[in-house]
């Protein structure tokens, strides 16, 4: 089915916009990206869930893809932000996150519940990882601005463990590419130093129906069953693990994790 497809801009204050898609008819269901990644990181998940009813609205991170590269904050909390004033402008929704996109979507959840209506949390960081600080040190090095781009690059295979997308080449050209434009590798080396600590801080806030999904061969969680069914548990949810996926099943198995989301929309948007 072919879905009419129009961009559109949200004006955040004075610093920059935000550039999101809006398709579809019915409950209304918002993807945000992660770090690193463009609104086309769902561009299986999408047309999934307009074709079983819904409005679905994908987004840029600010200073990726056709969102702003102007502003002067980047991470968790400002995504939080651009979430919830998206949400103001369309209305209430179930958010669907990506990696540090589903900690911003634990928060925007924990302060303004009547907004969202549901969360999918896709490989997520929504608590502060213990971490090495010689790694921590390592990984902004390699992201720092003059080679932001290609370490980008190299490291992007790795978490997309098991199968990769059949367009993977193509989808990756056109994410590294987005970053070598003007203002855009600052932008997101900028984003790469968020923290999850809010994240962390707001899961006891959030009484939203949730769906925690994450794949069994994620290389971001030391073990991402026992991750995946923390966050279930915290958040009286429910999780599924993805067979052959990394830190992005919904684009590395995405019959399968289409068909479990729409399991759990159809569970939300009946309750409601």
């Amino acid at each position: 089915m072919t879905h009419q497809l129009t961009t559109r801009f949200l004006q955040r204050g004075t610093q920059g916009r935000i550039a999101y898609d809006v398709r579809g008819n019915g409950p209304r269901v918002v993807l945000v990206p992660g770090m690193g990644e463009l609104r086309s990181t769902y561009r299986f998940l999408a047309p999934a869930l307009t074709d079983a009813g819904y409005t679905v609205v994908t987004t840029d991170l600010r200073g990726h893809g056709e969102s702003d590269a102007s502003f002067s904050s980047y991470g968790d909390v400002d995504t939080a932000g651009d979430i919830a004033a998206l949400l103001r402008e369309l209305g209430p929704a179930i958010v669907v996150g990506s990696s540090m996109a589903a900690g911003s979507a634990v928060i925007v959840a924990a302060e303004h519940p009547e907004l969202v209506n549901g969360l999918v949390l896709i490989g997520p960081f929504v608590r502060q990882p213990a971490a090495n600080p010689l790694q921590t040190l390592l990984f902004r090095l390699l992201m720092a601005r003059p080679w932001a781009a290609a370490a980008w690059k190299a490291y992007m295979p790795t978490l997309y463990a098991g199968a990769k997308p059949s367009d993977f080449a193509e989808y990756q050209r056109t994410a590294i590419a987005s970053i070598k434009r003007p203002g855009y590798a600052r932008a997101f080396s900028l984003t790469t130093r968020t923290d999850h600590v809010r994240a962390g801080e707001s899961l006891a806030a959030v009484s939203t129906p949730t769906l925690v999904v994450m794949g069994e061969k994620d290389p971001d969680f030391k073990d991402p069953r026992v991750e995946a069914e923390w966050i279930a548990h915290t958040l009286k949810g429910t999780s599924v693990l993805v067979p052959e996926a990394g830190h992005y099943p919904h684009s590395q198995q995405p019959d399968l994790v289409s068909a479990s989301i729409l399991d759990f929309l159809r569970t939300v948007t009946t309750h409601a």
